[in-house]
C-alpha cells in the first residue's frame, strides 16, 4: 500500500498531493467519478474557518466535504439533487433552504460541463453543456446563492476545471466562472491544483492527445473569494447596491463570441 503524505498548510498557489485522501480513512467516496481531492477542502477549512463554524457544500457529490469538516471539528451541511448518502439532503443548489448570511464558509465543487453522467435529475447542471448559455446561467444561480447564506466578511471557494471534447470548442469554464464570482465576491487568491487521476495515468490517452495535437486537462481552478457587503449609508447607487440586485449578465458563447471579432 502507497503511504500517503503528510497533510501540511500549503503555502504558495501551486498544490500536488499525489493521493484523492489524506490519512487512514477515506474522505467521501473513492469511487465516486469527479470527487473532490479531501487535501484541498482541508487546506480551505484551516485557512478560512474555525471549529464550530458552519461548512455548506451545495453540489455535495459523494460527502467529501462533510467529512473533511467533521475531522477538524466543523459543523456541516450538504446538498444535492442526487444525494450519494443519507446525510446529504436532496436540494437544487439554486435554491437552498437555509436563512440570508447564515453560513461562515461554502464550498462548490461544480459537473464541468457533460463529461460525466451525475444523475437521472433533469435539475442537474451535468446535465447542461458548457458552450451554452445556459450553463452559465444556472452557475450563476449557484454563486448568488452562496453570497445570499455566507455570512458578511466570510469566505468561499470554487473548484472547477476547463472543458474541451474532441469536435466541440474548447471551453474556458474557470475563466467564466470567474467573471461570474467577481459579480458578487471580493477575489482572496486563484490557486492552480494539480491533476491526478486514472485518465492521466494511462499512457494511451497521452499517445492519443499527442497524435490528436490536443491537451488533457492538467489542472483545476480553485477561486478563493469573499464576501465584502456594500456599505450602509453611502451615497452612491453603485455602493448601495447589492450583488443580489445586480442586472442579470451571462458570458457569451463562443457563437457569439465569433459574431463579434
Amino acid at each position: 500500500m502507497k503511504t500517503k503524505p503528510p497533510l501540511k498548510i500549503q503555502t504558495t498557489t501551486l498544490w500536488e498531493y499525489p493521493s484523492q485522501h489524506y490519512g487512514a480513512e477515506v474522505q467521501g467516496d473513492k469511487e465516486y467519478a469527479g470527487a473532490t481531492p479531501s487535501y484541498v477542502i482541508w487546506n480551505l477549512l484551516q485557512r478560512y474557518t474555525r471549529p464550530g463554524d458552519l461548512v455548506v457544500d451545495p453540489m455535495c457529490g459523494s460527502g467529501t466535504t462533510l467529512d473533511v469538516a467533521r475531522d477538524l471539528g466543523r459543523r456541516a451541511l450538504g446538498y444535492d439533487v442526487a444525494p450519494h448518502r443519507e446525510d446529504i439532503f436532496r436540494v437544487d443548489a439554486r435554491k437552498l433552504p437555509l436563512e440570508n448570511e447564515k453560513v461562515d464558509f461554502v464550498f462548490v465543487d461544480p459537473p464541468y460541463s457533460t463529461h460525466l453522467e451525475y444523475s437521472d435529475d433533469p435539475r442537474c447542471i451535468g446535465k447542461l453543456d458548457a458552450l451554452s448559455r445556459e450553463y452559465y446561467d444556472a452557475m450563476d444561480q449557484v454563486i448568488r446563492e452562496s453570497y445570499r447564506i455566507l455570512k458578511d466578511h466570510r469566505y468561499m471557494a470554487l473548484y472547477c476545471s476547463d472543458s474541451w471534447q474532441k469536435k466541440k470548442p474548447f471551453a474556458p469554464i474557470g475563466f467564466r466562472l470567474f467573471s461570474l464570482l467577481e459579480r458578487y465576491f471580493q477575489p482572496v487568491d486563484i490557486v492552480t491544483v494539480v491533476r491526478h487521476n486514472r485518465t492521466l495515468k494511462r499512457h494511451h490517452y497521452h499517445t492519443e492527445a499527442e497524435k490528436g495535437n490536443y491537451f488533457l486537462r492538467g489542472f483545476n481552478y480553485l477561486f478563493i473569494m469573499k464576501k465584502e457587503a456594500p456599505e450602509r449609508g453611502k451615497d452612491s447607487e453603485t455602493q448601495q447596491r447589492s450583488p443580489l440586485q445586480s442586472p442579470e449578465r451571462t458570458p457569451r458563447s463562443h457563437k457569439s463570441a465569433r459574431r463579434r471579432r
